[in-house]
């Protein structure tokens, strides 16, 4: 068979190794987000400024943060380089850090004034570095004496090296690793602090808003903004961190600029998808609207700069982070009582409104300034916002459910075509979508291709939903954005792999269910 293979022309080796290291950090963290939302309802009703205080259930808040979120994304994170395996000794590993945590912030108080001690350091970021460290260390352990161990020992063998080597990573845990995140922890702090009392806090809008356009804002964002925010929640109840990404205005903004003065494909669709960025909170919709003209990152940075101006101003803060960044999760956490309640939450509405309103105003003076020009351009081509999106997915290194819905349709030329003769070597019963964290856009492909089968009569094939990295032989044929197919290949060489442009309107489904239903035929 073929697959079509469209590389990321223009992305420099850099841009793609924060890509891979930014996707690494939010599959760590994305996964346990409901239990952050979970650590949040238990903040926001049971804290002694909740809305139902209560003294017994209250003993859970602080166990929670400190204890269960960081040893979950030890675990998540060692699983997705070592399955269960690595992710047990990760969460062992991290122990030993939270446990050393611990042990150097009291030895620091017990030199200071009671009323200037330090608070518990929570250990996001220990668990993000020991869970890659312990994970990939037992890995190689692993293949030191793979095929060298005496029939009926494997068990034995499997589980006291992992039992000692959780036992060394707990020790490394508990010296550098601790003491090495207690002082970065410190060093981000005091730079946070610094760009609030130096009133320069909206300057990060000129790295942050770019950077989400070209999809390099996991790193920051899951790297540093969310287990900082963390931090400042567990001492001050809110953090202004969790505004600077998450803030749904500077997108809605743009987009409302196209509804009221763009053209084409992109006017015509701005409404809708405006809808889906505010509400639904799938910022990457409007990417391609500022690629076709990325002299609108101007408005997104004026917006994001507008709205993080507003919240330092007026104390506007999140009780968590807002994930996904809709209208929706930014209330839930700004009317938080931690978090200020309804005072909170219309400052927070005002700074979405200013940063939309901001937005509006520089996009639309941008685009009636190269309006005539842009007529002219369309005039020549129509299939500018088809560039723009395929743009935007080349940078994303995969396809979105969202901006395939933007397409309507009407492009899906950089689909790998499918050779029937080369496939049917292989019966098709397990069906595989994977993208990188396996959730998202490879779930409604799979739920739009189930549905396909399913009207086609066919009832023993099952179609399925997996992160790349949890790709195996079972796999009789998997589907990947076409950024991704060559490493989906390397995972599964044996399985018939095909490429697509975009989970959600492929020619390629059609093909594989009548492949499919060719080989029902041929087996009755």
């Amino acid at each position: 068979m073929t697959t079509a293979s469209v590389s990321a022309s223009g992305t420099s080796k850099a841009r793609v190794g924060v890509q891979r290291f930014g996707t690494y950090l939010s599959g760590m963290i994305m996964p346990n987000i409901p239990a952050l939302i979970a650590w949040g309802i238990f903040t926001a009703f049971f804290i002694p400024k909740g809305f139902t205080p209560n003294a017994d259930l209250v003993t859970i808040v602080g166990p929670f943060i400190h204890y269960l979120l960081p040893l979950l994304i030890a675990y998540t994170g060692g699983s997705i380089v070592y399955g269960i395996r690595g992710g047990v000794v990760a969460s062992i590993g991290t122990m030993g850090a939270i446990a050393g945590s611990d042990l150097l912030i009291a030895q620091i108080n017990a030199d200071l004034p009671a009323d200037n001690q330090l608070g518990q350091v929570h250990m996001f970021i220990g668990a993000m570095i020991m869970a890659p460290i312990a994970a990939y260390s037992m890995k190689w352990l692993d293949s030191l004496w793979e095929g060298k161990i005496k029939a009926g020992f494997e068990m034995l063998v499997n589980m006291f090296s992992a039992g000692i080597w959780g036992f060394v990573m707990a020790v490394v845990g508990f010296y550098p690793i601790a003491w090495l995140v207690n002082g970065l922890m410190q060093i981000l702090s005091n730079a946070v602090n610094w760009l609030v009392q130096m009133n320069l806090l909206p300057l990060t809008s000129i790295l942050i808003e770019p950077a989400k356009v070209f999809f390099l804002n996991n790193a920051i964002n899951h790297g540093v903004l969310t287990p900082l925010g963390l931090q400042q929640v567990a001492e001050d109840g809110k953090s202004i961190l969790f505004l600077l990404e998450a803030n749904p205005g500077p997108g809605v903004g743009l987009l409302l600029a196209f509804t009221f003065f763009g053209i084409g494909a992109a006017r015509a669709s701005a409404p809708g998808a405006a809808l889906i960025q505010f509400v639904g909170g799938i910022h990457e919709v409007y990417f391609p609207y500022a690629l076709m003209k990325p002299t609108l990152i101007l408005a997104l940075i004026a917006g994001g700069m507008t709205g993080v101006t507003t919240n330092m101003l007026l104390s506007g803060a999140l009780a968590g982070p807002a994930a996904p960044g809709s209208i929706i999760a930014v209330t839930a956490q700004a009317i938080n009582p931690s978090a200020g309640g309804v005072p909170n939450l219309m400052v927070v509405y005002l700074s979405v409104l200013l940063s939309a309103a901001v937005t509006f105003l520089v996009a639309m003076v941008i685009l009636r300034a190269s309006r005539k020009r842009d007529l002219e351009a369309m005039a020549a081509t129509d299939d500018a916002f088809g560039a723009a999106i395929t743009q935007t997915e080349a940078a994303k290194g995969k396809s979105s459910d969202a901006l395939s819905g933007l397409r309507g349709g009407a492009a899906t030329g950089a689909d790998g075509g499918i050779e029937p003769a080369t496939m049917t070597e292989r019966e098709i019963k397990n069906i595989v979508f994977a993208c990188d964290a396996g959730m998202g856009s490879s779930a409604m492909g799979a739920s739009v291709l189930r549905n396909k089968i399913k009207k086609a009569g066919i009832e023993d094939v099952t179609v399925v939903n997996k992160a790349i990295a949890a790709l195996d032989a079972s796999a009789d044929l998997v589907i990947t954005q076409n950024q991704l197919t060559d490493r989906a290949r390397q995972k599964t060489p044996g399985s018939v792999h095909v490429s697509v442009d975009n989970f959600m309107n492929s020619p390629r489904y059609d093909e594989v269910v009548d492949l499919v239903r060719a080989q029902h035929q041929d087996g009755a």
